[in-house]
C-alpha cells in the first residue's frame, strides 16, 4: 500500500478519482491533453496493489506504438508485476483469441492474416474470374464497402440480404464480389483485419461457454480511444464483462474524428445508457497547453450540440494569444508560414518545434514550397511528398520523356499508363531487344511498331503511345511548361482516366487535385521564371525533390493533415486553409452530423499547441486552375478570432478586355500582375472580375460581398453566363451556398 499511496499522491483529484474507482462500469472522459495514458497505467498499478491478479486485467488499444508505450510505463510503476497483464491492440487481442479458440470457432489454428495488398489480389482474382471491370469495381473501394460490412458484423450473405432489400444494384453487386472474395479467404485459411474483429466478436456473442470463460478470465477490461471503436469492437467490449461490468473506457468525444474508418461516436456519448450506474470522471486540467489555447478550442468545440459537456483548463496561465490572418493566397499564406518559422528558428527554437497542418493532401504542395525557398528542412508525415505522388511523377515521366527520350525509365514508367495495352511481355521483350542491340528503349518501341512481324495489336498499341510522344516532342521547343503539362494531361488521356474513376474512388478525386496543383506548379513557375521551358520547370523539380533529405542532428518541421496529428503535439502549430469549403470541407456545412465532426476536427487541430497558434486562411485559393473567392471558416469565428462576416470595400472596376486576369491582383496590377509577398492588408481585397450590369445599376463581380432581401449578406463565389442569363454563386454568412439568376436577385453591395 505505501508504493501506491506514493503514486496516488502524484495526481490531481479527478484523475486520482479515476484511478483508484472499484467495481462497476468507468467512464473518464479524457480531454486533450490531461494525462489519460498516466491515468490507465497508474489504474492498473493501483489495481494489482489491491490484489488483482494481472492475469485478471485486460488493457486494448488502438496502436502497437500506443500498446507499447502502455506496457512501458506499467512496467516502470510496478515493475515485474505487471508482466502479467494483457496488453495489446484490439487486432493483436482477437488474433492470439483466435489462436487459442480455433477448434471452438471452426478456424484452423494455423490460418494466416492478409495485408491489404494480399487482399487486393484476392479480389483481383474474383473480379478476373466474373469477368467484371477493375475499372467499374476498383478493389480499394470494394474493400472498403466489405470491411464496413465486417465493422457492422455483417458477413457475406447477411450483407446480401441488406443489398436486395436496398434495391442498390451496386451494393448488390458487392455482395457477390464479397461472397466469392470470401470463399478464397476461406479456402486459403486466411484472415483479413476484418475477420480478426468479427470471428472474436460473434463467438463471444454467440458461444455462451466461451463468452464465460473469457468473462471470468478478465475481471477489468479497459479500453483506450474509445471514441475511435467502431460497432465490432463496442460489442467485443461489451461482450468481454459480466456483472458488476468492470469495463473502464477512456476517451474523448470531442476528438472523434474517424467516422470514415467506421468509429461511432455515439459509443462513448451512450456509454451511460447501456452501462446503467456507470461512475464518470472528467479529466479537464489540461498540462499541454496555455490558457489562451484551450480557451480558443473550447468556444470552438462548444458549438456541437451532441457531447459531453466538460471544459479545459490549464495552472499555466496566460501565453500568447491566438493569431488569425487571411492572406491575399494560397501562396501568400505558405511564405509567411516559411518566414515565420524562420525567424522561430533564429530566435533558438527548433524546427522539430513546428508543425503545420492542413485538411487535404493537395494543400500541401505550395507549403513544400515555400519551405524549399527558405532553406528550412520539412518532413511530411502520412504521405510522399508532392513531386514524388504516383500521379505527379507520372506527369513528370511524360514530360521528362517529351525533352529526352533517351530517359529509359521514364519510358518504362508510361509507356502503358494509363493502360493501353502493352503488356509486361512486350515490355521485356523491348528491354531484351534494346540491350541485345545496344539502342535506347524508346527506339525499340519504334523498331517493333515498325516491325511486320510484330502482331498488328501490339504494333497499333505501341503507335498510340508513340504518337503522343511525338506530339509532346513537337511541342517542347515553344509551349511553356504549363501549357506542356495540360496538353500531357489532354492528349495521354490521363485526366480523363482519373476523372473516370472520381466518381467511384475516393481516392481519384485526390489524385485529380494533386494533377491541378502540378499545373497551378508549372504557371507559378512561369510567373517567377524568365525561362518559362519545360526543360527549366524539371530541372527546378529535380533540384528541389534534392533539398528533402532530412539531417537527423537538427530535426524538421513537420507537414501534416490534421487527421494524422490527433495524439501529437508541438510548441509552434499554424492551421491552414481555414475557409469555408476547404474546413470544414465541401458540402459538409449543410449536414450537421459531418459538420460536427469537421468541428471536432478543428478542435484537434487546435488542441495540438503548447505555446504558440495560428490560424491562416487566403481569401482566393487556386482550385483546377482558376482563383475561387473564399471566405474565413466559421470555426475562426467561433474561435473568437474573428467578428463574422468581415466588411471589405467593393473590389475595382472590371477589366476593359472583360476577362479575368490569370491571376489574383491584390495590388490591382494587370494580367499576371502580383502583389509582392507580404504585401497584403487583411482590411483590403481586390478582385477579378467580369463586366455585367445585371442588378440595378451595381455591377456584381467576383469577391465583391452583397445583401439578398432575404437570404442576407454574402460573398459571390463565382459567377457564369452573359445578359440576361447571369447567374452567381454565393455563400452567405448562414453557410448557405445558393446559385441564383442575377436578374432576379435585386442585390445591394456591401461596403
Amino acid at each position: 500500500m505505501a508504493l501506491d499511496s506514493q503514486l496516488l499522491a502524484t495526481l490531481n483529484p479527478p484523475q486520482r478519482e479515476a484511478v483508484t474507482h472499484g467495481e462497476g462500469p468507468l467512464l473518464i472522459l479524457a480531454g486533450a491533453g490531461s494525462g489519460k495514458t498516466r491515468v490507465i497505467t497508474f489504474r492498473i498499478a493501483h489495481l494489482l496493489s489491491e490484489g488483482v491478479p494481472a492475469w485478471n486485467i485486460l488493457a486494448v488499444t488502438f496502436t502497437n506504438k500506443a500498446a507499447a508505450e502502455m506496457r512501458h510505463r506499467v512496467d516502470d510503476l510496478v515493475g515485474g508485476t505487471g508482466r502479467g497483464v494483457w496488453i495489446s491492440t484490439f487486432h493483436s487481442f482477437c488474433a492470439q483469441f483466435l489462436r487459442v479458440e480455433a477448434r471452438a470457432v471452426g478456424l484452423d489454428p494455423h490460418y494466416v492474416i492478409y495485408d491489404d495488398g494480399d487482399q487486393t489480389q484476392v479480389l483481383k482474382e474474383v473480379l478476373r474470374e466474373l469477368k467484371l471491370d477493375e475499372k467499374k469495381y476498383k478493389p480499394n473501394q470494394v474493400l472498403n464497402v466489405i470491411s464496413r460490412a465486417k465493422d457492422d458484423l455483417l458477413d457475406a450473405d447477411s450483407y446480401a440480404i441488406h443489398a436486395m432489400a436496398q434495391n442498390d444494384p451496386f451494393r448488390q453487386m458487392v455482395a457477390t464480389l464479397y461472397s466469392h472474395y470470401q470463399k478464397k479467404m476461406n479456402k486459403a485459411n486466411a484472415l483479413d483485419f476484418g475477420d480478426l474483429i468479427m470471428r472474436t466478436t460473434t463467438a463471444l456473442r454467440d458461444l455462451q461457454p466461451l463468452r464465460a470463460k473469457y468473462q471470468a478470465r478478465f475481471r477489468h477490461v479497459m479500453v483506450d480511444e474509445y471514441q475511435d471503436t467502431n460497432h465490432a469492437q463496442y460489442l467485443l467490449a461489451k461482450n468481454l464483462v459480466a456483472p458488476p461490468k468492470n469495463l473502464c473506457v477512456v476517451g474523448d468525444d470531442d476528438q472523434s474524428i474517424y467516422s470514415f474508418r467506421g468509429a461511432d461516436v455515439r459509443n462513448i456519448l451512450e456509454y451511460e445508457r447501456d452501462y446503467s450506474g456507470a461512475k464518470v470522471v472528467k479529466l479537464e486540467q489540461n498540462y499541454r497547453s496555455t490558457q489562451p489555447i484551450l480557451t480558443a478550442a473550447h468556444n470552438v468545440i462548444s458549438k456541437n450540440k451532441y457531447r459531453k459537456d466538460k471544459k479545459l483548463w490549464t495552472e499555466k496561465g496566460d501565453g500568447q494569444p491566438v493569431r488569425f490572418q487571411e492572406f491575399a493566397d494560397e501562396l501568400q499564406e505558405a511564405a509567411f508560414i516559411a518566414r515565420e518559422s524562420a525567424r522561430f528558428l533564429a530566435e533558438g527554437r527548433r524546427r522539430s518545434d513546428i508543425a503545420v497542418f492542413y485538411r487535404t493532401n493537395a494543400q500541401s504542395r505550395v507549403l513544400e514550397d515555400a519551405f524549399r525557398r527558405e532553406n528550412i528542412p520539412y518532413t511530411l508525415v502520412g504521405s510522399v511528398r508532392f513531386y514524388e505522388r504516383m500521379e505527379v511523377k507520372d506527369v513528370l515521366a511524360y514530360l521528362r520523356v517529351a525533352v529526352n527520350p533517351a530517359d529509359s525509365v521514364a519510358v518504362k514508367r508510361i509507356i502503358n499508363v494509363p493502360t493501353r495495352g502493352i503488356g509486361k511481355t512486350t515490355i521485356q521483350a523491348l528491354d531484351m531487344d534494346a540491350a541485345a542491340r545496344g539502342v535506347t528503349f524508346y527506339q525499340a518501341a519504334i523498331d517493333m511498331a515498325q516491325n511486320p512481324e510484330t502482331s498488328a495489336g501490339a504494333r497499333g498499341n505501341l503507335n498510340k503511345f508513340l504518337d503522343i510522344i511525338k506530339a509532346l516532342r513537337s511541342a517542347v521547343p515553344t509551349a511553356t511548361a504549363s501549357v506542356m503539362v495540360q496538353t500531357v494531361l489532354e492528349s495521354a488521356g490521363y485526366w480523363a482516366f482519373w476523372e473516370e474513376q472520381a466518381g467511384s474512388d475516393p481516392e481519384a478525386a485526390h489524385r485529380l487535385d494533386n494533377l491541378q496543383e502540378l499545373v497551378n506548379a508549372s504557371k507559378e513557375f512561369e510567373e517567377s521564371s524568365e525561362d518559362k521551358t519545360v526543360g527549366t520547370f524539371l530541372e527546378k523539380v529535380s533540384l528541389a525533390s534534392g533539398l528533402d533529405v532530412l539531417k537527423e542532428d537538427g530535426g524538421s518541421v513537420t507537414l501534416m493533415t490534421v487527421h494524422l496529428a490527433k495524439g501529437l503535439e508541438f510548441p509552434i502549430v499554424y492551421v491552414t486553409g481555414l475557409e469555408e469549403g476547404l474546413f470544414p470541407i465541401g458540402e459538409s456545412a449543410f449536414d450537421e452530423k459531418e459538420l460536427e465532426e469537421e468541428r471536432r476536427l478543428a478542435y484537434v487541430a487546435i488542441t495540438r499547441a503548447r505555446e504558440h497558434l495560428m490560424l491562416t486562411a487566403a481569401s482566393s485559393r487556386r482550385i483546377y486552375g482558376r482563383s475561387h473567392w473564399n471566405v474565413p471558416s466559421r470555426f475562426v469565428t467561433e474561435a473568437g478570432l474573428i467578428e463574422a462576416p468581415i466588411h471589405r470595400p467593393p473590389p475595382p472596376p472590371a477589366t476593359p478586355w472583360g476577362r479575368e486576369p490569370n491571376v489574383f491582383s491584390p495590388a490591382g496590377g494587370g494580367a499576371g500582375a502580383r502583389a509582392p509577398i507580404g504585401s497584403f492588408d487583411p482590411d483590403e481585397e481586390s478582385s477579378v472580375a467580369t463586366p455585367a450590369n445585371v442588378s440595378g445599376a451595381h455591377p456584381l463581380r467576383m469577391g465583391q460581398r452583397v445583401r439578398h432581401p432575404i437570404f442576407g449578406e454574402g460573398k459571390i463565389l463565382d459567377k457564369s453566363g452573359a445578359g440576361e442569363n447571369v447567374k452567381v454563386t454565393v455563400l452567405f454568412d448562414s453557410g448557405a451556398r445558393k446559385q441564383i439568376l442575377a436578374r432576379y436577385a435585386n442585390f445591394e453591395p456591401v461596403v
